[in-house]
């Protein structure tokens, strides 16, 4: 295999914003040539060949996007259907199955996900090392005992993968609707962490992510945005 090459469907993917199944259709169709050669599926390029649609060269160069999405509750961060879930590709315009997740939501939380086709990018949002803001409006089933509020806040809460901790704001006299702000981002880690004090979280909804803010962006809409 030669050194520095990669598949043609995910280059064609990258610089192009379409899907790997769309680039799969397109050399399936002999629109795409390698050095003036009709490419194949499954060939593979480098950076000092020549490739064109239709005889029309594209660039090397790769045309990264990002997105925002005010993602639905309900809804998976998956490329593939999970049983009757339907995912986040769902909700967005056919060929955006090329912009992955960068983070994740489970089914039941909503709010503020971003996507894209840029992996050094994705990379910096997501690693711990790079302590992201994240900020979550987050319901209980049950009042926040003070007690419990300064566990979390202060020491902080021994769960499977480590200790989990994050700064907590009252959002109502019931003590059952809390800001949460934390710059980690494991799995479930605020559901679990709650779960591990006998509550349940009934209501996780993700405000910001770094510089981002979800604004008056309502459920299912998306709106492109720089790499910040």
């Amino acid at each position: 295999m030669e050194k520095d090459s990669e598949r043609l469907n995910k280059y064609l993917a990258l610089r192009l914003g379409i899907s790997r199944r769309e680039a799969d259709d397109m050399i399936y169709q002999s629109s795409v040539s390698v050095n003036s050669r009709v490419a194949e599926l499954g060939s593979r390029v480098t950076a000092s060949d020549i490739i064109t649609i239709a005889g029309k060269a594209i660039s090397h160069e790769t045309n990264y996007k990002y997105f925002l999405l005010n993602k639905p509750e309900g809804y998976v961060c998956s490329r593939r259907a999970q049983g009757d879930n339907p995912t986040i590709y769902d909700a967005l315009p056919a060929g955006m199955t090329a912009y992955k997740p960068v983070g994740r939501l489970d089914k039941n939380s909503s709010g503020i996900l971003l996507l894209s086709n840029d992996g050094d990018y994705a990379f910096k949002m997501t690693h711990p090392s790079f302590q992201k803001t994240k900020i979550y409006l987050v319901d209980l089933n049950k009042a926040l005992e003070p007690l419990h509020h300064q566990m979390i806040a202060d020491y902080g809460i021994d769960l499977e993968d480590g200790k989990s901790k994050f700064s907590l704001e009252k959002m109502d006299h019931n003590s059952k609707s809390w800001r949460v702000t934390m710059t980690e981002g494991r799995n479930r880690q605020i559901r679990r962490t709650f779960r591990a004090l006998g509550y349940e979280v009934t209501k996780l909804h993700r405000t910001n992510f770094g510089p981002y803010a979800i604004g008056d962006l309502k459920p299912g809409d998306f709106v492109e945005v720089q790499a910040l």
